[in-house]
């Protein structure tokens, strides 16, 4: 019981973080975590605002997206969360979001190229784009996982929508999310100063590699 009050209020503040770092809209955007069974994931409930959420609210539901605890309905994503779940078993939470210069790229039908090292470092190259799909059912998580799988990006921009970014947990994956848009939003204001100066694969690789292994604290 207080694993799962543990991660009910961790979910609660994460999907409160989407707010606090300008990455969502009213109620718009959700985060969600894998249960430690793997069979199962916690995400917010559809509908409520950010100042009303609290964590004996967050939903449980297996990987088809039923609801196996909860009084509220589950975010209107929860199906495109359980299929990223379902057919990518390394990922361990799943953040949506329609912040606003990552969502200007995808109405662009644009990758956000990588002309930044933070680009390097985070996502390895370029932030992919992914597929128009309409909310629903898995056809969106169709389009993130047949994106993702494979790229180095734990982001993806989907056409006409916004963002989804995936982790080896909810934190990892609303930290993808909060520089996804940093990065968004840094490359669309240098292209309207000029081109866009790319980074060679080369250093991209580096960068990456320097980031992923060997920045911050490593335990021994």
């Amino acid at each position: 019981m207080g694993e799962k009050k543990n991660l009910q209020s961790k979910v609660c503040k994460l999907n409160i973080d989407l707010q606090r770092y300008g990455l969502v809209a009213w109620t718009a955007g959700n985060v969600s975590e894998r249960m430690a069974d793997g069979k199962s994931f916690m995400i917010k409930p559809s509908g409520v605002s950010y100042e009303d959420l609290v964590p004996s609210q967050m939903i449980i539901c297996d990987l088809d997206g039923k609801v196996l605890e909860g009084e509220l309905s589950p975010s209107s994503d929860t199906f495109t969360h359980a299929y990223i779940y379902r057919h990518m078993p390394e990922v361990g939470g799943v953040v949506h979001t329609h912040s606003n210069y990552a969502a200007a790229w995808s109405a662009i039908h644009s990758a956000i190229p990588c002309a930044l090292t933070a680009m390097a470092d985070e996502f390895g190259g370029e932030i992919p784009l992914g597929p128009f799909a309409l909310i629903g059912n898995d056809e969106i998580g169709k389009g993130v996982v047949q994106t993702l799988t494979g790229h180095r990006s734990s982001a993806v921009i989907m056409k006409n929508h916004g963002v989804f970014a995936i982790g080896k947990d909810a934190t990892a994956a609303v930290k993808s999310a909060v520089m996804c848009e940093d990065v968004a939003k840094t490359t669309w204001i240098a292209k309207t100063l000029g081109n866009l100066q790319l980074l060679d694969q080369a250093s991209i690789d580096k960068l990456y590699d320097r980031y992923q292994n060997i920045y911050g604290q490593r335990g021994n």
